[in-house]
């Protein structure tokens, strides 16, 4: 298992080796990902691709896939590409859709065409002032004894 995403993570399945891999007819978030530096760090990797599907055995993985071309082409070789999978307890296509695009978004993986930013754009709401904004503090100084 290895945990992926923001806090405390969504427990991925993996990582496996995506060559041999059989999936199964599962609504999934699935995570793309190789090893930059096997031989030193062999437990680290990184994420290239962040998808969501319906049911994984329909993907056309492990190399049919339209991304598969770019994941060999990061990870140097087909042998060294792997997969995780989640399947969201209860989750919706929806929810699949929302854990995959924050994914996307905090680790920009490479082989995804849609990219997805990390924070908000005043242009996005809009700039706002209302009091709960200020400052927490009131000016006192709590420790002169004149303005208590």
């Amino acid at each position: 298992m290895i945990r992926l995403g923001s806090l405390a993570g969504y427990p991925f399945e993996g990582p496996r080796v995506l060559g041999g891999w059989i999936p199964p007819a599962n609504p999934a978030v699935y995570a793309i990902m190789y090893r930059p530096d096997p031989e030193t760090k062999p437990e680290i990797y990184a994420v290239i691709y962040v998808g969501h599907s319906d049911d994984l055995s329909v993907e056309r993985f492990p190399f049919n896939h339209p991304q598969a071309q770019c994941w060999i082409r990061r990870a140097g070789s087909r042998w060294q590409v792997y997969i995780c999978t989640y399947v969201v307890p209860g989750g919706l296509r929806s929810h699949r859709e929302q854990i995959a695009q924050e994914l996307a978004a905090i680790y920009r993986p490479s082989c995804n065409e849609q990219q997805y930013e990390r924070s908000w754009r005043d242009e996005w709401i809009g700039k706002y002032q209302a009091p709960t904004t200020g400052p927490l503090t009131t000016g006192r100084n709590p420790g002169d004894p004149t303005q208590r």
